[in-house]
């Protein structure tokens, strides 16, 4: 069955924010700053995690922190028998691969590296060059996050409003507004 987009309201797109914003904050905490019951927001996100809105809690950790300073994007162009689910598997092989897509354009896949290093991510890049569907690559060193509070900066994602309209009482960025 395809993915139905489910509908939200306002209380549904609070605690979002709030669960966005701090994911360890009480369902006490949230209904009190929402105005329901602790009971009331717990089924509220049991029903958003089976309707597959909330799709898990994680703990956000700086990338730097753990030794990985160097970040690339890299365009993977394949030969015609390189279907996704083949780039997806060698891509889950690479510890160093931290998100690969398929893409539009040129390239047949755009895989998003950390290594330790250049001279890590060069060997990165030499083993993923060797796989027998690469023809060629196109990598992209990351310089600057100018979105420095973004996942792909190892931070807290923004959050921005749960549909394209902004909900009333949530800020682009997540908070609750009082």
């Amino acid at each position: 069955m395809p993915y139905q987009q489910p509908v939200l309201d306002e209380l549904d797109r609070r605690i979002l924010a709030a669960l966005v914003a701090n994911a360890r904050t009480s369902f006490t905490e949230i209904g009190q700053a929402i105005g329901l019951s602790a009971p009331a927001v717990k089924r509220r996100v049991d029903r958003l995690r089976e309707q597959e809105v909330i799709t898990g809690f994680t703990t956000i950790v700086r990338p730097s922190a753990l030794g990985w300073r160097t970040e690339a994007y890299v365009e993977i162009f394949c030969d015609a028998a390189a279907p996704p689910r083949r780039i997806a598997e060698v891509a889950r092989t690479y510890p160093e691969v931290v998100a690969a897509v398929t893409v539009t354009g040129g390239a047949d896949a755009l895989l998003h590296i950390r290594a330790a290093d250049i001279q890590h991510f060069e060997e990165v890049l030499e083993r993923i060059r060797t796989e027998p569907f690469v023809t060629r690559t196109n990598s992209f060193i990351v310089l600057t996050h100018l979105l420095p509070n973004s996942p792909e900066a190892g931070s807290p994602a923004d959050f921005p409003a749960v549909s394209p309209a902004e909900p009333p009482g949530t800020a682009p960025n997540g908070t609750i507004r009082r």
